[in-house]
């Protein structure tokens, strides 16, 4: 099946995860959609895209900014008249911090980029999906290990990762007759800047308080599994998919 000129829109496409997925998406012909809030860092991942792939359109997005994300969605409207893949990949972390200290700033930050943005990037694509002819389309969201079992002293990043597997299920029960499917990636230490602390020095805190440095795998792996799951046609779903290294200590965590 032919991605050639469908169109996805990449949340967090300037960097790690969401510039690899991005550049994968490219390459196999569709339109892209780079969103994120550092412009030079989108343009660098425009400027990576395969000659023989489809077209890139960078535009600057503030995930936790409401109005900001409508304009994102009308844009792509404007730029390629509908919308076929959403991943909706933009996150935070949070300073490790017991719970009872986390300050309620940092809980709302979290949230509001976590959680609400991952929640309005899906209210505006399902819009555009249940308007746009032919109607439907995909919704991946990037999940996390921690959706299912927490590092210590990480409740904001935690909880959020948790509700978005819980909005996961209630789009893809809702999608249904519209022709939208949704499903979630979980992914454990990829390869990234964000995970490099755990590959060196003291490495990752355990949940016993102790520190080890962490396998990671090469990002591509990501990419390619998000790249299987956009490619799929909209009569099959993968509802989760858990990406990780193979030798991570999650399987027994804690």
């Amino acid at each position: 099946m032919s991605n050639r000129g469908k169109v996805a829109v990449v949340t967090g496409a300037g960097s790690g995860i969401g510039r690899a997925v991005a550049l994968a998406l490219q390459a196999d012909g569709f339109n892209v959609v780079l969103a994120g809030r550092r412009v030079a860092e989108l343009q660098r991942t425009s400027s990576m895209a395969s000659q023989n792939g489809g077209e890139m359109l960078v535009r600057q997005t503030d995930i936790a900014d409401p109005l900001a994300i409508k304009t994102l969605f009308v844009a792509t409207g404007q730029a390629f008249g509908r919308i076929d893949v959403l991943f909706n990949n933009a996150g935070i972390f949070a300073p490790a911090t017991p719970v009872e200290e986390l300050p309620l700033e940092t809980w709302r930050q979290v949230v509001d980029i976590n959680l609400t943005g991952v929640f309005l990037c899906c209210q505006e694509a399902i819009r555009m999906m249940k308007r746009q002819e032919p109607k439907g389309g995909r919704i991946i969201n990037n999940g996390s290990i921690s959706a299912y079992v927490p590092r210590p002293l990480s409740a904001a990043y935690t909880a959020t990762k948790h509700a978005v597997t819980g909005l996961t299920k209630s789009i893809a029960l809702e999608g249904r007759g519209h022709g939208i499917a949704c499903g979630q990636i979980d992914i454990g230490n990829a390869a990234t800047d964000l995970t490099a602390p755990m590959a060196a020095g003291a490495g990752a805190l355990q949940a016993d308080g102790s520190r080890l440095v962490e396998p990671r795998m090469d990002v591509d792996h990501v990419a390619s599994a998000v790249l299987y799951m956009a490619s799929l046609p909209l009569e099959a779903n993968v509802l989760f998919m858990t990406v990780k290294a193979t030798e991570m200590p999650y399987e027994g965590r804690g």
